[in-house]
């Protein structure tokens, strides 16, 4: 039985809850109205007549589930018990509004997603993708940031609740397929500077962070500062992507003069080798792609896509709706001499327009 409309036309914490409450104690009246009193009742059931029906701890409907918060529950204990993974806490977080629940408090439990679009009538939820290049132990022009800046941006990130998502997560949201929670982040390094491994690497591990890593082919496994195949690989087991930069890293836009037959030529090279090298040395072959300098048309939109690429990057510095455009997805390029209030600049998370 169900015991509102559609799942869609009301999601108010609120509206769910008094329904959900409504229904119990209507449920509980009806069971008592179907029960005949004896014509003399003995004091003994007199006085249990007159206690109120016990309300149950948990109560469920197909989309959710209110339960009385018990000490020591928070989001993350209740997602692991009612949603299968402590991971899913940030549905509870924003649904009711809260991170922390009272002993006693009814606590809402959506069993699914409620705004797969990320869209409301105030506007719609940008997801923004972090761009970075080469870490050292000191800043060396615009791409080679301190370690010492890299940590405190992806502390600043921890501390203030900020999910960093994988490609899978973030490909199904432009699908349509998830929702996300409001402060939900990509991370991406490029080329495949082996100083990912010495320094990104461990202050990631660190916060519980993922990342993407764009390589271009004929960069990889050159010499003592770019990453080797094998060390790709192990990344890759360890829940960082691997995902393509083309072969060159070269311009992959039709230069001036190049005949139609040499841009074909070129072409096949920079977006086919990868993806045969990635399935001999990883197993897999890429579904993504950053354009080299961010730099595409539309004929190179097409190329990527008929190739069998999945989605590509610009550089672009703007955050993406779920219905930003798979093969022209904004990231926003982090430099060295970015100070934290510039880097904060690069995180917005919402886009105000006037839906109704």
């Amino acid at each position: 039985m169900r015991f509102w409309g559609s799942f869609h036309d009301d999601r108010s914490r609120e509206t769910v809850l008094a329904r959900l409450l409504s229904v119990l104690f209507l449920s509980t009246v009806i069971a008592g109205c179907a029960t005949t009193a004896p014509m003399s009742p003995t004091s003994e059931e007199l006085s249990q007549a007159v206690k109120p029906p016990a309300v149950p701890d948990v109560f469920e409907s197909e989309e959710f589930i209110v339960v009385m918060a018990k000490p020591g529950d928070n989001p993350q204990s209740l997602a692991a018990r009612f949603l299968g993974a402590a991971g899913k806490s940030w549905m509870i977080e924003e649904y009711n509004g809260a991170a922390s629940f009272s002993p006693g408090q009814q606590v809402v439990i959506p069993r699914r997603y409620w705004k797969l679009a990320g869209v409301d009538p105030t506007g719609y939820q940008l997801v923004p993708v972090l761009c970075y290049h080469n870490i050292a132990p000191q800043a060396k022009g615009r791409l080679t940031i301190a370690v010492k800046t890299f940590e405190e941006q992806m502390r600043y990130l921890k501390n203030e609740g900020y999910r960093v998502l994988n490609f899978a997560e973030f490909y199904e949201f432009l699908s349509l397929k998830r929702q996300l929670p409001q402060r939900a982040v990509l991370l991406t390094f490029d080329d495949g500077y082996k100083s990912f491994l010495q320094y990104a690497y461990p202050i990631l591990k660190e916060f519980g962070f993922t990342a993407t890593l764009f390589v271009y082919t004929d960069y990889v496994g050159t010499g003592r500062n770019a990453l080797s195949w094998p060390e790709l690989k192990k990344l890759a087991q360890e829940g960082f992507q691997i995902e393509a930069h083309t072969k060159s890293h070269s311009d992959l836009r039709r230069a001036s003069g190049e005949s139609e037959n040499d841009y074909l030529r070129r072409m096949k090279a920079e977006l086919d080798q990868p993806r045969s090298l990635f399935e001999r040395n990883l197993g897999s072959v890429p579904r993504m792609l950053a354009y080299p300098f961010g730099a595409q048309d539309d004929e190179v939109a097409r190329r990527v896509r008929d190739t069998g690429y999945s989605a590509a990057f610009t550089v672009r510095r703007q955050g993406n709706a779920s219905f930003v455009d798979p093969f022209r997805i904004h990231r926003s390029q982090i430099y060295s001499d970015m100070s934290l209030d510039d880097f904060l600049r690069n995180l917005t998370l919402f886009s105000r327009e006037d839906l109704k």
